[in-house]
């Protein structure tokens, strides 16, 4: 009889509290290539949701289990793997074998070393996002220290690595959230000046901050009309960093706009570089090894979850109640 484990997986598309179940299955065993590992904690991110509602730009067949990236021990390696039983890893997981399991298949190329003395969930809420994050900041807008960066969301986990990063990178960071409270902690988190955006507008501050150039690069994880309204603030040779689209709305690029100023406006898909340049990823993680070590980035934590309540988080993310990184711990 084989052994089984339990996994959340959803069986239909829709909300997460409405779709997810606690499943008894079968232990994954690695093919070529492949590791199993033990997972400890789960990170999860924006594409969580959108998976669920059927709403990602990849559509994974159901049922399938969330959950895209995970800290823990390598339990099993298949031949050919790089891996070892034992090691202390990090792992980028793909649904339908996703993260929100007591164990997960992960190719071995997806694999990378957790570093010592890093609690797991650190190690899992450093992932993606500060991944991204370094990506668009550094090799897609070639950040330079002294410029400007405006970071949207930046209570979340996806701005309040940015706004780390920005920091570290040496750039003054404008921030915005939505209340005092969020705005609050984009402050605790180095920004220079935060921005509520129930009690200002954040085009006329960044106007004001910068006498009039704008904002050299613009990091926006929101879309629709923050996109919008952040081209009325852009610099000169500006960059507009395409991070996704929380706010729901996809906009339009008025291409003679972009002529105005000379602004640019950057994609930035990371899960790309795993196919097209997979160097790329490993690279940026030793980067952000050795800025977390010097004390430069800490991720965010808004919420340990249990395993059993995973659903409560997404659902967290989904309401726009996190505040930085939601974490499921076993």
């Amino acid at each position: 009889m084989s052994a089984t484990m339990r996994a959340w997986r959803a069986h239909e598309l829709g909300e997460p509290a409405d779709v997810l179940r606690l499943d008894e299955v079968e232990e994954p065993k690695p093919g070529q290539g492949e590791v199993v590992v033990e997972v400890e904690a789960a990170g999860l991110n924006f594409p969580d949701v959108l998976l669920l509602r059927g709403q990602y730009q990849e559509r994974p067949p159901l049922p399938f289990t969330p959950g895209l990236e995970v800290a823990g021990t390598v339990v099993a390696s298949g031949a050919g793997s790089r891996i070892t039983v034992g090691q202390r890893v990090v792992a980028i997981a793909s649904p339908p074998r996703g993260g929100l399991a007591e164990r997960v298949c992960v190719a071995s190329a997806d694999v990378l070393p957790l570093p010592d003395g890093m609690p797991p969930a650190t190690a899992a809420a450093m992932l993606i996002t500060y991944q991204t994050g370094y990506l668009a900041l550094h090799r897609r807008a070639l950040l330079r220290p002294g410029e400007t960066l405006l970071v949207h969301g930046g209570a979340g986990g996806v701005g309040s690595a940015a706004i780390q990063l920005g920091c570290a990178a040496g750039a003054r960071v404008i921030a915005t959230a939505t209340g005092a409270d969020r705005a609050a902690v984009c402050r605790r988190l180095g920004a220079d000046i935060a921005v509520d955006n129930t009690a200002a507008d954040f085009v006329e501050v960044v106007k004001e901050v910068t006498r009039g150039r704008g904002a050299d690069v613009v990091y926006d994880p929101v879309g629709g009309d923050v996109f919008d309204r952040s081209r009325r603030c852009v610099a000169f040779e500006g960059r507009i960093l395409v991070i996704g689209f929380a706010g729901g709305r996809i906009p339009d690029v008025p291409t003679n706009h972009v002529l105005v100023k000379n602004y640019a406006v950057v994609g930035v898909h990371w899960g790309l570089y795993r196919r097209v340049l997979p160097h790329v990823v490993p690279d940026i993680h030793e980067h952000l090894v050795d800025l977390h070590r010097e004390g430069l980035i800490d991720p965010l934590i808004g919420a340990e979850v249990p395993f059993e309540e995973a659903p409560e988080g997404i659902t967290m993310l989904a309401e726009r109640r996190a505040l930085g990184k939601i974490v499921v711990v076993r």
